[in-house]
């Protein structure tokens, strides 16, 4: 044995093995105080609860005026006079401006001047005899009918004679004769009589009608000219802009003045298709105004049946009340919607919801020995710091709280309360 040590080589190997043993003793140490006492680690603990969710959907929105109207007037003229100035309040059909109009008017009275005279015609027209050829005709329908009933007289007085033998019948034969011709020449008379009465008479009176019309459309048409250099309000609010000046030349086409009726709001937002699908015309929404505490009511008056191309985005329009002119239009305010209430909802916080690389979530459950075990779950909707879980827990479970992001599955954990940190 002696002469073994003393060999250097094999000396060597055996402090070698040694050395090679030292750390798996050690590891076996390690293991049996494990076994004997297990480390807990502190963490947080939450039971799951019931309780009522509102699913909310939130998003930024631009306010905009219920109406407006940028004014352009239809004539290019000078501004001869402006009667309100910017943020002056102004009711539907108040005179605002007027442009330079006296060529118009001149215009338009001359124009009435022609009207009216073409109304005197058509009045004499009306009342007036008859034209000199209606009046000839009626002479020669009368002179006519006033020879036959001569002819008619002088036919049965020789009829008569000539029944008493004291006339040959020569003569009665002549007398029916001239009381034929008689007859015809009265009843061309009186045709043409008829004729002149309702052909004549009815072209008189549409000559004179029309001269009437031709005269009140060229009024009418003078009159409007008149009336666009008078610039009214077509609606009733606050007047938002006023660019020009007494003098300077208002260009047709060119707003003038632009008017907003802001004693409502509407807040216009885009929101994705899954969430807008929830919400109905009519449901109540909260705006919330930077630089106010309060928040105001409104109601969803519009959901658009389309998408916006460009975002794939649907778009939301609220109203609200604006009566004492706080929301301004062009600001960006917080809209807020409950679309959906759930009353009784399993409810963790959703700080103990952990996200996997493939999006799945699961939580850290703790079982009655005191260790947490990994549990996959399913989400529903949040709340602030909470969060719905549909499915993989019960009421009553208990769960990490906080500090279950990288502690191990099958760790043994020590409940600790917030205010122990």
């Amino acid at each position: 044995m002696r002469n073994t040590l003393a060999n250097p080589h094999v000396r060597s190997l055996a402090v070698g093995s040694v050395v090679m043993l030292l750390p798996l003793l050690m590891l076996a140490g390690c293991a049996k105080d494990s076994g004997e006492k297990e480390p807990a680690v502190p963490v947080q603990v939450a039971t799951v609860e019931k309780k009522s969710l509102e699913h909310t959907v939130a998003a930024e929105g631009i306010l905009f005026p219920l109406q407006q109207s940028a004014i352009t007037p239809k004539i290019s003229a000078p501004v001869k006079i402006f009667f309100v100035k910017r943020g002056s309040r102004v009711h539907k059909g108040q005179l605002l401006a007027v442009l330079e109009n006296r060529d118009l008017a001149a215009a338009a009275q001359d124009s009435k001047g022609s009207y009216s005279q073409a109304e005197a015609a058509f009045e004499t027209a009306t009342v007036s005899d008859l034209p000199q050829e209606i009046q000839k005709a009626q002479l020669d329908a009368q002179a006519a009918h006033e020879l036959l009933t001569a002819q008619e007289k002088i036919y049965n007085s020789r009829q008569e004679l000539f029944q008493q033998g004291a006339m040959p019948r020569k003569e009665l034969d002549q007398a029916g004769v001239d009381l034929t011709n008689a007859r015809n020449q009265y009843e061309i008379a009186q045709k043409h009589l008829d004729a002149l009465l309702a052909i004549g008479k009815t072209q008189q009176l549409k000559s004179a009608a029309g001269q009437l019309e031709s005269a009140k459309g060229k009024y009418l048409g003078a009159a409007a000219q008149l009336s666009y250099s008078e610039i009214r309000s077509p609606i009733g609010g606050v007047v938002a802009d006023r660019p020009l000046y007494p003098g300077e030349m208002a260009a047709a086409g060119t707003a003038l003045l632009t008017v907003m009726d802001t004693s409502q709001v509407i807040a216009r937002l885009h929101i994705p298709q899954s969430e807008a699908a929830l919400l109905r015309v009519g449901d109540k929404a909260t705006l919330a105004v930077p630089g106010t505490e309060n928040n105001l009511p409104g109601k969803i008056t519009v959901v658009s049946p389309a998408l916006d191309p460009n975002s794939t985005t649907v778009e939301i329009w609220v109203q609200a009340r604006n009566s004492d002119g706080n929301l301004k239009a062009g600001s960006s305010v917080r809209i807020s919607v409950v679309a959906q209430t759930i009353p009784d909802a399993l409810v963790i916080p959703a700080v103990a919801l952990l996200t996997g690389p493939d999006g799945s979530n699961s939580v850290m459950q703790i079982s009655s020995d005191g260790h947490a075990h990994q549990k996959s779950v399913k989400a529903g909707i949040r709340q602030g710091d909470q969060v719905q879980i549909t499915e993989g827990l019960q009421q009553g479970d208990q769960i990490v709280a906080q500090g279950a992001y990288g502690l191990p599955d099958n760790s043994k954990v020590k409940a600790e309360s917030a205010n122990e940190k």
